[in-house]
């Protein structure tokens, strides 16, 4: 699941391209409807033609309401920047496109709307202006997209390059601490208080606990719909509207953050990388008062410069926000600042939880430098952060600290629960759950397919993993001593697994069973077995598999007991004389010459005897 964000100017047709595209109306609010104008944030779904889902977030243009666009664009995957042919490249365009720089939204494209309105000469001069405004900015390799919501004239394009552009968007990350930070709240009757927002950092399933940052009250998830559908699991990534028991409208607002209890910690001060924007139209003094919009949340904030007295336009430094009450965030958010009328810039949070400095000082400019690349527990997890566990030498290699302090921190980590140690490998404990999950999850499926199978080949299963050998042999091995799979030769299987017959398959399997031992030494063949007790194939590989017969060939079985008794005679004998010969074993236990053949190239597979010419001889 994906998440667009549309941006652009006032009345350029952004909600228009969206119902078009979706056939769902965003403009939710009368006022809305009546203006004609989106003044909060709208919200719609559609199917792509790969069959991806994705939610839209449209915000509104008017300058008026940028607050209420910036509550909407955190955590979109890609944005669609929206510019009116008859119009162009208009103020909230440029304002849109800067807070998308701000936000690192790499992945986006431009549409280019109301193309029915203007003649070919017209669109290739608005065309140009778009390309030349996105210069320099994130959506510089942006692809241009011509339609008309009236004509629907590209709507068919614009959905297949969604689609291309999607293709390679890396879904979002499920660190086990989800994050949803709330844009909406509501209340639907029989059901109660509801919140919405973009769900970021892990996962929400139905009857958790959860907190409400900043204020810290508890609640319980009564319920998860995504794109109006009931859900069990909410995924990172996914828009979520959480039906909250206990709490009400009164104790919620746009800029709380739902997450699970006790880890997230509100502040008032937090130490930021601050850049103001080139085209800001004034220099910003230190201690300038300004609104800090940060995911949802908006609040007042001090800007205290650390390096110097004023950054100018385009200049980035170390600053400290002072804020006028406090928000939830964490470390790697990312902010923008406006003033009344203008958005100035904005930046990365570096340190959530900031102690007051003393300005010009080289140790905390210093200090700051290196918390851009996190705390030293933190770069170790983020090192181990993805699917492959890692070995210690990786785990240096992507953190960059020396070898010894890398391992300490790991044997820290794995004490606290929070690393999860293989022989030679480390993972994170949410990487691990989730490499556990898929190996079940695999396991499982294999057993519904060959519910007579004893277990899935160990190979087949690393091969859809996708791990490297040693690795997925150490991952075997500590979920085998976690209790949550046997392996038994070269097999996997989930513990609660056994070949099951039914009761007509038993039946036959006695027969079979009777047969044999009637026939030690010349039993029926495979096929003659299948034919004559109308037995499926699959019912004769379980049994080899559990060890009730031997396959000796392709076509022949036998009872373990009368291969292992015809053994002891042939090796008796070879020792007694030296070799036997196939014509003698076929002598020995008056039997065929095919039945003899059979049981020596087994023997011979077994390294019980080797060839010489036409004899045997022992190993």
């Amino acid at each position: 699941m994906y998440t667009i964000g549309t941006a652009g100017h006032v009345d350029h047709g952004k909600s228009a391209l969206v119902k078009a595209l979706t056939g769902i109306d965003p403009d939710r609010l009368r006022e809305e409807k009546e203006r004609g104008m989106t003044i909060d944030l709208g919200f719609a779904w559609l199917r792509l033609p790969s069959g991806r889902e994705i939610s839209i977030v449209d915000v509104p243009g008017h300058e008026r309401f940028v607050k209420n666009m910036l509550a909407g664009v955190g955590g979109i995957d890609l944005a669609l920047l929206v510019v009116a042919a008859d119009e162009g490249v208009m103020p909230q365009t440029r304002e849109h496109l800067a807070i998308l720089d701000l936000l690192r939204i790499k992945r986006g494209l431009v549409a280019i709307t109301k193309v029915d309105l203007v003649d070919e000469e017209w669109l290739s001069l608005v065309t140009a202006d778009v390309e030349d405004v996105l210069k320099g900015t994130v959506l510089a390799e942006a692809p241009i997209v011509t339609v008309s919501a009236k004509t629907r004239e590209g709507l068919s394009q614009l959905l297949a390059t969604l689609d291309d552009l999607l293709a390679d968007t890396p879904p979002k990350r499920d660190i086990g601490r989800p994050r949803l930070a709330v844009d909406r709240v509501f209340t639907i009757t029989g059901f109660g208080t509801v919140v919405t927002g973009t769900l970021i950092d892990g996962r929400f399933q139905v009857g958790q606990g959860v907190e409400i940052q900043p204020a810290g009250r508890q609640a319980r998830i009564r319920g998860l719909q995504t794109h109006k559908q009931r859900v069990e699991v909410a995924m990172p990534g996914n828009r979520v509207a959480i039906n909250l028991a206990v709490l009400s409208t009164s104790d919620l607002q746009r800029g709380d953050i739902v997450t699970i209890p006790g880890w997230l910690q509100p502040t008032q001060a937090i130490d930021v990388g601050l850049r103001l924007l080139p085209d800001a139209r004034r220099p910003l003094p230190h201690n300038t008062l300004v609104a800090m919009h940060t995911g949802s949340a908006e609040v007042m904030a001090k800007v205290l410069l650390l390096d110097r007295e004023e950054l100018k336009p385009g200049e980035t430094s170390w600053a400290q926000l002072r804020l006028a009450a406090p928000v939830a965030v964490v470390r790697g958010d990312l902010f923008v600042l406006r003033t009344p009328n203008e958005t100035i810039g904005g930046g990365e949070i570096v340190e959530p939880h900031a102690k007051r400095h003393k300005r010009f000082q080289s140790e905390v400019l210093r200090s700051l430098s290196l918390l851009t690349r996190g705390s030293v527990q933190d770069l170790v997890q983020q090192s181990l952060e993805g699917r492959f566990p890692l070995e210690l030498d990786q785990v240096v290699q992507r953190s960059g600290l020396p070898r010894e302090q890398c391992l300490a921190i790991l044997q820290e980590l794995v004490q606290s629960g929070q690393v999860i140690p293989l022989d030679s490998y480390f993972l994170t404990e949410n990487s691990w759950r989730v490499l556990a999950e898929r190996v079940e999850a695999i396991l499982g499926s294999y057993h519904q397919q060959h519910p007579l199978r004893l277990g899935m080949p160990k190979e087949e299963v690393r091969s859809r993993l996708a791990l490297p050998s040693r690795a997925f042999n150490e991952t075997v091995a500590r979920l085998a001593r976690e209790g949550r799979l046997v392996e038994t030769d070269s097999k996997l299987r989930l513990v609660e697994h056994l070949p099951q017959f039914t009761t007509e398959q038993q039946e036959k399997v006695k027969q079979l069973l009777v047969l044999l031992a009637e026939h030690p030494h010349a039993p029926p063949s495979r096929q003659e077995l299948e034919q004559q007790l109308s037995l499926e194939a699959e019912v004769i590989d379980s049994l080899i598999e559990q060890g009730k017969l031997v396959k000796v060939s392709d076509s022949l079985v036998f009872l373990p007991s009368a291969l292992e008794k015809m053994k002891a005679e042939i090796v008796n004998y070879i020792s007694n004389r030296g070799s036997v010969t196939v014509a003698e074993v076929r002598d020995m236990f008056k039997t065929s010459r095919k039945y003899a053949l059979a049981i020596m190239e087994f023997l011979d597979e077994q390294k019980v005897t080797r060839r010489v010419g036409d004899e045997r001889l022992l190993r």
